[in-house]
């Protein structure tokens, strides 16, 4: 369990942090404050927890000297001690490090894969589930740019989702989704197998990404789309291009200016992206398993309509209620994804 004086420590933070707020910072300090002190507030509260069941359990313990409390303490004591591993596990997932990009807005990337239209129609279906699952949890979903095929596909889709802890319930959505199932277009009745990329990333703030003018390559161009949409005179679409890293991203949905922000703000969160990337490898490139490393290349998840199953290799979680998860109810799968991670790193921690 963790050390008292280590408890001690985040208690007295959390005071301080409590004082300084109620005589009020000014400027930057103030957000600052506030976004420790609400971090630190539901470890406070566990810490609380599990002292008072410390408390109680040490005031049952003496009442066993005491032959009028006896019986009450004899009765206490069972239930007060079945507490404790609950409380104590509470405790430690409480302080276990957090992702300072949890709380964050997400960018969602989908992209068909191997498997042609089919591929395509797929990564519309993933488009239209995380759309719902989104809608239920009452967050707020943007499309900022999408490509569509003939057949009603997706070449390309991103998109924006707003909402209290987006990232971390989203990011482990990441990877290859493949499905199996007859596509519309087969006569012969035979499954197919296909696949559709997923990439979600926390949205960058203008702390954590300086982008160099210089750097930036900006072109407009005359915005098209399926359909006939875009048609205009005028050359609204926004391509711009990172120098250095070579980074290529497009808008064209709005207006020319509007295009700008929304291709800056992508290319930021990608480019914040790759540096998260490349932090998390150096810090651990011994957990490559782990359910959140984000790596886009793995296969994370087949869809089987046959069956009627939904199966999550990385944690080897088989659902035979797919109807169900391609039309958005996706939390049991998050749920389990979210428990194992946790599970991982708190079994790291208590090594």
């Amino acid at each position: 369990m963790v050390p008292d004086d280590k408890l001690d420590q985040i208690a007295a933070r959390f005071e301080y942090l409590e004082a300084r707020m109620a005589e009020g910072v000014a400027g930057d300090d103030i957000a600052a404050l506030a976004r420790e002190y609400s971090d630190l507030r539901p470890v406070v509260e566990e810490i609380s927890r599990y002292r008072r069941l410390q408390a109680d359990l040490a005031e049952a313990k003496a009442m066993l000297n005491d032959p009028e409390l006896r019986d009450l303490a004899e009765d206490e004591l069972p239930l007060l001690t079945a507490q404790l591993p609950q409380v104590e596990k509470a405790l430690q997932l409480a302080l276990l490090p957090r992702d300072a990009a949890d709380d964050r807005p997400a960018m969602i990337e989908i992209r068909p894969g191997t498997g042609g239209e089919e591929a395509a129609l797929f990564a519309g279906d993933l488009l239209r589930m995380y759309q719902r699952y989104v809608e239920a949890r009452g967050w707020r979903f943007e499309v900022l740019e999408e490509s569509a095929t003939e057949l009603g596909g997706v070449k390309e889709v991103v998109a924006r989702i707003d909402g209290t802890g987006v990232f971390a319930r989203m990011k482990f959505e990441s990877g290859v989704h493949r499905v199996q199932r007859v596509p519309a277009t087969e006569s012969g009745g035979r499954v197919h197998t296909s696949a559709a990329t997923v990439a979600v990333l926390p949205e960058a703030e203008d702390v954590d990404i300086q982008i160099d003018a210089n750097d930036l390559r900006i072109d407009t161009m005359r915005a098209s789309g399926a359909g006939g949409q875009h048609v205009n005179t005028t050359d609204s679409a926004v391509r711009i291009t990172h120098l250095p890293t070579g980074l290529v991203v497009t808008s064209s949905e709005k207006s020319q200016h509007q295009n700008r922000a929304i291709a800056l703000q992508v290319l930021k969160t990608r480019l914040y992206d790759i540096e998260r990337q490349r932090l998390s490898d150096e810090r651990a490139a011994d957990r490559k398993g782990q359910v959140g490393s984000g790596d886009r290349s793995e296969r994370i998840r087949t869809y089987n309509f046959p069956q009627g199953r939904v199966t999550d290799h990385r944690i080897n979680l088989t659902l035979y209620r797919l109807d169900q998860v391609i039309t958005g109810d996706l939390d049991e799968l998050i749920d389990a994804l979210i428990a194992d991670d946790q599970a991982a790193r708190l079994a790291e921690l208590n090594e």
